[in-house]
């Protein structure tokens, strides 16, 4: 797997990327990053891969 998809299956990248994008588009205005939740998805999903990455290298 790429470094980008580790651990994440393709429903979850396409639900993710979608909502991204919508959030993008008909989302808040501007918003400091503790409070903009595209912000705080890319954060849920880094911390993901972070599990994913120590569980398969433990």
């Amino acid at each position: 797997m790429s470094k980008k998809t580790d651990g994440l299956s393709l429903p979850y990248r396409i639900r993710w990327r979608l909502t991204w994008l919508l959030l993008h588009i008909a989302g808040p205005a501007t918003l400091p990053d503790h409070l903009d939740p595209r912000r705080r998805m890319e954060r849920e999903r880094a911390a993901r891969v972070a599990r994913f990455q120590a569980a398969h290298h433990a």
